[in-house]
């Protein structure tokens, strides 16, 4: 550390932002357990117990929320963690390193948009006179209000994670892909192997610990599906299918000052989180022996 103190300063940014956005707000937990009052402590005025989480537990509207919750978030975790893999594979098939240099800048470029401007793309694409109804009545159909009704949000919400975030997640496959030793391939080939059983016997085996990682990370954030993006695509006629956790809080924490409500509901949304990232660990590291720690 002595030597290389230079190096070690760098972390000195990370560790404040975690220790600052991270670490201290989880002191005001408390106030789950507390009934606070704007302008009063910070850790409320009078220990309440558990009347918080029994309002939740009671509340049918939270357990609406919670279902969509997790919905959306085994919809993100079956439909769209795989499709990183699969495009990754693909291009590593390519033999034109100039035609996949595009592809992969084409997929990359998404990613960098704001949150903002995707959730205007998606209002234009699915307008009454947008592309999409265009397409439709083109083609003879009737113009769909797609952002009126609720059972079309799950697939807008889904189709424009995944437009948004495979090209991305790409990246780290395509590196894990890298340090495969291409040995292998050449002894699989001797044996007879084709394509698909060089992929099946050698590269996926080769970025298995990478896919169990990002896999374990994605199931930590089951329960955070993109708040930004439904918060800015929902409307009240869209919550029966569109209102999750995360957006919930928002209303009744920040829109209605129950802070004390909301912090119970976020704490027990957190709990959920750290019990999925936990087992799913356990699980990986007996069944498939690699894992986060």
């Amino acid at each position: 550390m002595r030597r290389d103190w230079q190096l070690y300063t760098l972390l000195l940014l990370p560790l404040l932002y975690f220790a600052v956005f991270r670490y201290i707000p989880m002191f005001g937990n408390v106030i789950a357990f507390r009934r606070f009052r704007p302008g009063g402590s910070i850790f409320g005025e009078e220990w309440v117990g558990l009347h918080y989480v029994r309002m939740f537990i009671n509340d049918p509207t939270f357990w609406n929320v919670f279902q969509n919750t997790l919905i959306l978030g085994v919809l993100s975790l079956v439909i769209i963690f795989p499709l990183p893999i699969v495009l990754a594979l693909m291009l590593n098939e390519l033999r034109s390193r100039r035609f996949k240099r595009i592809v992969q800048t084409i997929s990359y470029l998404p990613h960098f948009m704001s949150v903002v401007i995707v959730a205007g793309l998606v209002f234009q694409l699915t307008a009454i006179r947008g592309t999409v109804n265009q397409i439709i009545t083109a083609v003879g159909g009737d113009a769909i209000g797609f952002m009126q009704l609720p059972e079309w949000f799950r697939t807008i919400y889904v189709s424009s994670e995944i437009w948004q975030t495979v090209g991305w997640g790409t990246i780290l496959y395509l590196a894990a892909l890298s340090t495969i030793d291409p040995q292998l391939y050449e002894a699989a080939r001797i044996d007879g192997a084709n394509r698909w059983r060089q992929t099946w016997h050698v590269t996926l085996p080769g970025i298995r610990p990478t896919m169990v990682v990002l896999l374990i990370l994605n199931i930590g954030s089951f329960m955070a599906v993109g708040f930004e993006k439904i918060l800015l695509l929902y409307n009240p006629l869209l919550y029966p299918t569109a209102d999750v956790i995360a957006t919930y809080l928002y209303r009744v924490g920040i829109g209605s000052s129950q802070f004390s409500y909301a912090t119970a509901i976020g704490l027990f949304e957190a709990i959920i989180g750290l019990t999925l990232v936990l087992s799913a660990n356990a699980i990986s590291r007996r069944v498939v022996g690699a894992s986060l720690w």
